[in-house]
């Protein structure tokens, strides 16, 4: 017996990296998963449109691997179920498609995962607003409408999880004043917009605690070696060891997608840590940001 053994599950940002692997963690306890992205067929990243998205018009850059097709049929090949549905979740209509191709697939939503993100690492006074805009898009209003939509399943049938994916990027820099620049610039963006879908997470789980639903949100205890990860220099290559592997997190995924509600509604928390938590692990190396580092009194766990 699988743990999600016959619910149908919605993965977005599944065509590589984190997303890819939560989808097969969860199809191997038995979910029928609906795999959501941009890019459908293998070699059809529109780098062109990411680049774009970056600021950065007009410059050349190497495709990202991955696809939805290729992490479907990884899925199939190992026994599970799994559909690919292309989409752009930054509008509602978009939203609204794949929630009832989802219900039309395998019926009534039981999981959520709102792990698709776009991370655009630049300055404020460089930032072009439709970049800006589209990261909170991506992360809050995506996650925002797809729960909405979801909850529709959820809440008379008193059984659900949401989970999010979020980032220690949330947690804000410490308290003013600040008299140095950061050794990273320009996170203030992405930062605002994970610390804005932990609040959100929170203030639903609140909303929906006598549904018996659970939303959390988990953020990677150390930078995860992906595609993207390597692009922006937080890695130096994909599957660096330096890094916490993508599979870490689908398992924290996984477990909060399966715990009982009234043990975890409402977590917001780091892979490592809830996986040594409920002694799925017990050799995790990464802490996430220290829970009891002086921050900014919004954005600390």
């Amino acid at each position: 017996m699988g743990k999600l053994d016959g619910q149908t599950v919605i993965v977005t940002g599944a065509s590589r990296g984190i997303g890819t692997e939560i989808a097969k963690a969860l199809a191997a306890e038995g979910g029928k998963i609906v795999c959501v992205a941009r890019t459908l067929h293998p070699g059809a990243h529109d780098m062109a449109n990411y680049m774009k998205d970056q600021g950065r018009e007009g410059e050349v850059g190497t495709p990202f691997p991955g696809s939805l097709e290729e992490t479907v049929s990884e899925i199939r090949e190992a026994g599970g179920e799994a559909t690919a549905l292309a989409a752009d979740i930054s509008t509602l209509e978009e939203c609204e498609r794949l929630v009832n191709e989802a219900r039309n697939l395998y019926g009534p939503i039981d999981v959520l995962v709102n792990n698709a993100a776009l991370a655009v690492f630049l300055p404020v006074q460089e930032m072009p607003l439709a970049s800006w805009e589209q990261t909170f898009q991506i992360i809050v209003h995506a996650p925002f409408m797809l729960s909405k939509l979801v909850l529709q399943d959820m809440v008379p049938r008193k059984h659900g999880r949401i989970v999010n994916v979020s980032s220690g990027g949330a947690v804000g820099p410490g308290r003013a004043p600040y008299l140095t620049k950061p050794g990273l610039a320009g996170t203030s963006g992405y930062g605002a917009a994970k610390a804005a879908l932990e609040r959100f997470t929170q203030g639903l789980a609140q909303e929906v605690a006598d549904d018996g639903i659970a939303v959390t949100a988990v953020g990677p205890s150390l930078t995860v070696p992906t595609s993207g990860a390597v692009f922006h220099g937080g890695m130096r290559y994909v599957g660096d060891e330096n890094g916490e592997q993508p599979e870490v997190m689908a398992q924290a995924v996984l477990l909060l997608a399966t715990e009982p509600a009234e043990k975890v509604n409402g977590r917001v928390t780091y892979s490592q840590l809830i996986l040594q938590e409920y002694g799925w692990i017990t050799n995790g190396v990464g802490t996430g940001i220290d829970p009891a580092k002086p921050g900014t009194g919004f954005s600390i766990r």
